[in-house]
């Protein structure tokens, strides 16, 4: 195995002192530290010659700083994530960190490993995308004990920094939107790992349909995984009622693409004989057709504004915990129309 290279061995190639070549590594020069041009250039070629690179980990054990930030989130395959990733990492590099990203895949165990390992990194801090938060509380719990700034999406524990995302007021809009149209069989496909995630918009969608006379009875909900097949499979139960919605809400766009293809097997136009409407705003989601009616979030925003709160937090470790509701907009495209008079069975 190849010798690993160290300042001293670059100090004796350049004819230096090992505090110097370290000096002109790390930048510490100016000042009290006098470095000429000529020494400078002749470190730095011995750099390049014996091929040195600084080791990370005694690095960052004499500085107490890594430069690394964690972020775990949810699901690999809904690019309303990756667009947070493409958020925290475009902050994080602009500032001098790298992103290590860890995925959960909405599985409770997978999740909590993925805790569990994240904790056992030395990080400057954690972003943290959960589904079973509310199961893994001791987790959490034990990852604030160690003191590492930890920023959350949706308000995973009190007293720490938080990026909230709610869909309440534009979930009402939506339905309005819906109920505008003449709609009131609106079935909800609720496809998340964890039902608690969804509740606001599966309250509002309920209190909207109770407003007009028509709550929703239990089979107008029909709950099931995250996944496309998953969402397939849901959104042809309910379409499989007599009689059958004529709209659905799905909990997010990657469920309401599941409804388009499965409105599209049975035979139905959209939105002729049915309404399809989701959340999130993903790139695919005005490329679909036809393209979707949806609640529009910035994520990659999120993003940002998630790595922004933990630089605040490593400049003021004792500040009071900042809380940033992020907006949420209804988007209307061409997956809702007026109510069939007669609809399509």
């Amino acid at each position: 195995m190849p010798k690993h290279v160290t300042q001293g061995d670059v100090a004796r190639r350049a004819g230096g002192s090992r505090s110097t070549v370290s000096n002109i590594i790390t930048g510490r020069v100016g000042g009290s530290v006098r470095i000429t041009e000529e020494t400078r250039q002749r470190v730095l070629a011995a750099v390049e010659e014996l091929n040195y690179y600084p080791h990370a980990g005694a690095r960052s054990l004499r500085s107490g700083h890594t430069g690394l930030l964690g972020l775990l989130i949810p699901d690999a395959s809904n690019p309303c994530y990756w667009a947070v990733y493409r958020g925290v990492e475009e902050i994080a590099r602009e500032h001098g960190y790298q992103v290590i990203l860890s995925v959960s895949n909405l599985d409770l165990e997978r999740e909590r490993a993925c805790l569990f390992a994240l904790g056992q990194q030395r990080m400057d801090g954690l972003i943290l995308l959960m589904t079973h938060y509310r199961r893994l509380k001791a987790e959490l719990e034990a990852l604030r004990a160690q003191k590492l700034a930890i920023v959350a999406f949706g308000g995973l524990l009190p007293d720490i920094d938080t990026v909230l995302q709610s869909y309440n007021l534009a979930a009402t809009e939506l339905m309005s939107h819906l109920l505008g149209l003449g709609h009131r069989r609106i079935g909800f496909l609720f496809g998340a790992a964890e039902p608690a995630i969804g509740f606001d918009r599966l309250s509002p969608y309920k209190a909207a349909l109770s407003s007009v006379g028509t709550p929703a009875p239990d089979e107008w909900v029909v709950y099931c995984g995250g996944t496309i097949e998953e969402g397939v499979a849901a959104a042809h139960k309910l379409l499989s009622l007599d009689p059958r919605p004529t709209a659905i809400m799905a909990i997010n766009d990657l469920m309401a693409i599941a409804t388009l293809q499965a409105a599209a097997q049975r035979g139905l136009c959209v939105p002729r004989d049915l309404s399809v409407v989701g959340f999130d705003d993903i790139d695919m989601a005005a490329r679909v057709v036809p393209p979707l009616t949806t609640v529009r979030v910035d994520s990659t925003e999120m993003g940002r504004l998630a790595v922004h709160l933990m630089l605040r937090r490593f400049s003021q470790p004792e500040a009071d915990p900042e809380y940033i509701d992020t907006p949420a907009q209804v988007v209307l495209r061409e997956s809702t129309g007026p109510c069939p008079q007669e609809p399509v069975r």
